[in-house]
């Protein structure tokens, strides 16, 4: 069993960072619409905001996925997740949008799983000796 679990934190990094990687390269396709959608909801800097989200999805999707400084790149796609919830899914009368917030809510748990207990074995991180913790309190697992 101690073998699989070496795994097991690997299996979730791409769980999670596959979809973002994926969002991200549609938003690269896409580049007017998804300026039009973040201008619709009243953001200002619609194109900024495209900027950050390509960046934060497409980046800190293949540094998740690498493991490499697993715990900020995870903070960060946490508050990420929780501001699109926030922003573009808070029509809670529409059953899709409430699935789309609560997805991003489920997904900003599982980042912050990895922001306390790091990348795990099978990464960037471990291989560079960065499994202390970053986060006062946290803990390394390796």
């Amino acid at each position: 069993m101690a073998t699989i679990n070496r795994y097991i934190p690997l299996a979730g990094r791409i769980l999670i960072s596959v979809p973002f990687i994926m969002s991200g390269l549609s938003k690269l396709t896409a580049h007017q619409s998804i300026v039009a959608y973040i201008n619709s909801v009243g953001l200002p800097l619609p194109q900024l905001g495209w900027i950050i989200a390509v960046a934060v999805e497409l980046f800190g999707g293949a540094l998740l996925l690498l493991g490499y400084r697993a715990r900020l790149v995870a903070l960060v796609m946490a508050i990420f997740a929780l501001a699109t919830a926030f922003f573009f899914h808070n029509n809670f009368a529409d059953q899709n949008q409430m699935i789309h917030f609560l997805k991003n809510v489920m997904l900003a748990g599982g980042l912050l799983q990895i922001v306390y207990f790091g990348a795990g074995p099978l990464s960037l991180d471990a291989r560079s000796g960065k499994t202390t913790p970053s986060i006062p309190g946290s803990q390394a697992v390796s």
